[in-house]
């Protein structure tokens, strides 16, 4: 397994504002495929305007959840790997959800912008971020992963800016937004045909009509 980062500056929460929790399988980036238990929270100031989940957007819409029973669904589930989602999920402190989850043995996935802080303990984290609110600079030298969004050429460009800032080790991903995947897939193509340190992501879950 490997070490994971710890980032834990502040106090733990008992709950956290969650969308929904389900049991399915990884399907984008550098875990494509292996199944996962998700947790997607409530709550995120972004703003994309091709996000496919703007019903997590307002917190107040989604309820608080005990941390110990998210805890519990996970392992209930089976699942060797806790996706944390969102939304924005670095929005919140995520110490006790993430230690509690690690210490039961179940390895720990982020997914974020990087436009909060980083709290808790992480196994791998996908660094995906967006033109619609900057990323802080601390997150290039902890991301595992750098997923970049296409949704047009300009994205690709934006795409090599950020490659610089992270380490040698993380991962690069390009993923055709979904709505304009047969625009843009051609361009994708071609891109990393040239640039080969990259790959390609495909949300694979929704070709397998999964959740």
């Amino acid at each position: 397994m490997q070490e994971p980062l710890v980032v834990a500056p502040e106090k733990a929460v008992a709950t956290l504002p969650i969308m929904e929790t389900f049991y399915s399988v990884q399907g984008e980036g550098f875990h494509s495929g292996t199944p996962a238990f998700f947790i997607r929270l409530g709550g995120c100031d972004v703003g994309c305007t091709w996000c496919d989940v703007k019903e997590s957007w307002d917190q107040s819409k989604h309820p608080q959840q005990a941390v110990n029973a998210l805890h519990e669904q996970t392992i209930k589930s089976g699942a060797p790997i806790a996706v944390i989602t969102g939304g924005e999920p670095a929005m919140y402190n995520l110490n006790e959800l993430t230690l509690g989850l690690a210490e039961r043995g179940i390895q720990t996935h982020l997914e974020t912008s990087g436009a909060y802080p980083l709290s808790g303990q992480w196994h791998w984290i996908c660094f995906s971020p967006k033109k619609f609110k900057k990323p802080l600079p601390e997150i290039y030298q902890q991301a595992h992963e750098l997923k970049v969004v296409v949704y047009n050429k300009h994205d690709l460009q934006w795409a090599l800016e950020h490659a610089q800032l992270v380490t040698p080790d993380c991962k690069l991903f390009l993923q055709p937004e979904w709505s304009r995947k047969e625009t843009v897939m051609p361009l994708i193509a071609d891109f990393v045909r040239i640039h080969t340190d990259w790959r390609i992501s495909l949300q694979t879950h929704k070709y397998m009509n999964l959740p």
